[in-house]
């Protein structure tokens, strides 16, 4: 009676899997099984929107193919992910649960860890990370590239592409829109011009729009990502919209500057009821200079800067945004201060604008001045940091009360992957509009922030972290503009307004990126 269920993977699908794949899924995948069934040997690619159900498609592909070629020797699908763990070991538990059905369930094998066997069919699963020992095998019924954006091109052509040259198999490449240099973008290109040769389609595309149309939670889900992080931030682009972007460049063009541009003016005190924080990024001292002497003689000294946020909460009534404003209304900036005056300074800082939150790097020498306040102030955990409301004198909203969390300072150590989450995050704060610096003025820090933002460059790295590299370039500084950055650490936070009662909980409580 199998035999009935595999005249087409929809039914496949339903009836044997009972997870029926969607019209988007499906279209690629009978172009997919043709090109096999027929010995084509078509290379294929098959882009779809961020948790849109892409490694779903694939392995009930994989369970499709194994159950039509059980019975016949030699058969063997072979399928590379960029890691081994967790991709490669979930690309293999995916498909044990589509074969954990009750036609294949007490038929399902597992040899030596990587090799799933059903009847005389085989499926490998390996990593394709440039260090990876990968054992020789034949794709006989198929060969798939796992999240092809991150895979080294060098690693797939030398080890990957022979094991499927002598069967002329059918390959997928499986992914999402990165930059232009990956091999998932160059295998676009290449496909694109056969297309356009023959006519036969091996591009499959599903944007969050097509997700959405046959999942509307889904469609929702994008609309608070978007709206969190910003249309035009490089993940909405990439891994929602299908779009590619640039791999280096300016971090901060002209309208992205235009965005970060506030209406208001500089401040030097606290206004009563409202909520403000200190973003604290850390440079070392020196004996002999300090300040604009030392910036002259020294270019490459750094600076201890301190910008000042007010922390506008009046968002988190937005369901689709549901996070803090940031508005910058003061900064500090010192080069060569001691770090004990400079310790005196933020906690004279502190008190001065009634702050509830340092934000701190921690890194280096300021791994000491970090430790200090943390004594003085108490540590404020990235989960569950307690509950701020607005202040009593809001008239927004004159029932909603504020409880002081337990610790204020929030320390964070740089590291690369700790930096480019700052960065990515920070474009998402500007490009949602919830970052608005004061309106420029004269003095030296106002017009070296604006200096650093227009130089401050970015470049994409390879590989499955999706690393980003940013700053201004040696010999300048960036000091000012890190500082701006450290905003985005006051996202992860858990902002939550109790009005009248009733606690409005904006997001989930999830781990901080940042350690």
């Amino acid at each position: 009676m199998i035999k009935a269920f595999l005249s087409d993977v929809r039914v496949f699908s339903k009836v044997v899997v009972r997870r029926p794949l969607r019209a988007y899924q499906l279209e690629p995948a009978r172009a997919i099984i043709e090109s096999v069934l027929t010995k084509r040997g078509l290379t294929f690619a098959v882009v779809m929107a961020r948790q849109a159900g892409k490694n779903e498609l694939s392995a009930q592909l994989e369970a499709y193919l194994m159950n039509l070629y059980q019975q016949v020797r030699g058969a063997q699908l072979v399928k590379a992910s960029p890691t081994y763990k967790p991709q490669t070991i979930n690309s293999k538990l995916r498909l044990r649960d589509c074969l954990d059905n009750a036609w294949n369930k007490h038929q399902v094998r597992s040899d030596e860890g990587y090799i799933v066997r059903l009847g005389r069919c085989r499926a490998f699963f390996f990593s394709a990370h440039p260090g990876s020992n990968v054992v020789g095998a034949t794709a006989s019924v198929l060969l798939e590239c796992d999240e092809a954006q991150d895979v080294d091109e060098e690693k797939w052509n030398k080890e990957f592409v022979p094991m499927g040259a002598s069967t002329n198999v059918t390959t997928v490449f499986y992914g999402t829109i990165w930059t232009s240099r990956t091999l998932l973008a160059r295998v676009m290109r290449r496909l694109r011009e056969q297309e356009a040769q023959d006519g036969i389609k091996r591009v499959w595309m599903a944007p969050w729009e097509m997700v959405a149309a046959e999942v509307p939670a889904y469609g929702e889900h994008v609309k608070k990502e978007m709206a969190r992080l910003g249309p035009e931030h490089p993940i909405v682009k990439t891994q929602y919209c299908l779009m590619e972007i640039d791999e280096a460049g300016r971090l901060f063009g002209e309208e992205r500057r235009a965005r970060m541009l506030g209406d208001h003016p500089r401040q030097r005190r606290a206004t009563k009821g409202q909520l403000y924080a200190l973003l604290v990024d850390v440079a070392g001292e020196d004996e002999e200079l300090e300040g604009a002497e030392l910036r002259e003689a020294n270019r490459r000294k750094d600076s201890t800067v301190v910008t000042v946020v007010r922390v506008d909460l009046s968002a988190l009534d937005d369901p689709l945004l549901a996070l803090p404003r940031y508005e910058v209304v003061d900064r500090h900036w010192w080069t060569g201060k001691r770090q004990t005056e400079v310790y005196a300074a933020i906690l004279d800082l502190f008190s001065t604008w009634r702050a509830s939150y340092i934000v701190v790097d921690a890194t280096g020498v300021g791994a000491g001045l970090s430790s200090f306040l943390r004594k003085r102030l108490g540590l404020c955990p990235a989960k569950g940091a307690g509950r701020m409301g607005r202040g009593k004198d809001d008239s927004r909203q004159s029932s909603s009360r504020r409880t002081q969390p337990p610790g204020a300072v929030f320390p964070l150590e740089f590291t690369r992957a700790s930096k480019s989450d700052l960065g990515w995050d920070f474009i998402g704060v500007v490009e949602s509009g919830r970052y608005k610096d004061y309106r420029p003025d004269e003095a030296a820090d106002s017009r070296e922030f604006w200096r650093e933002v227009s130089a401050c460059e970015f470049e994409v790295l390879p590989g499955p972290g999706k690393m980003m590299r940013w700053g201004v370039p040696d010999p300048d500084h960036d000091d000012l503009v890190i500082s701006a950055a450290l905003c985005s650490c006051l996202d992860w936070l858990e902002w939550r307004v109790e009005v009248e009662g009733e606690v409005i909980s904006p997001r989930p409580e999830r781990e901080s990126k940042y350690g």
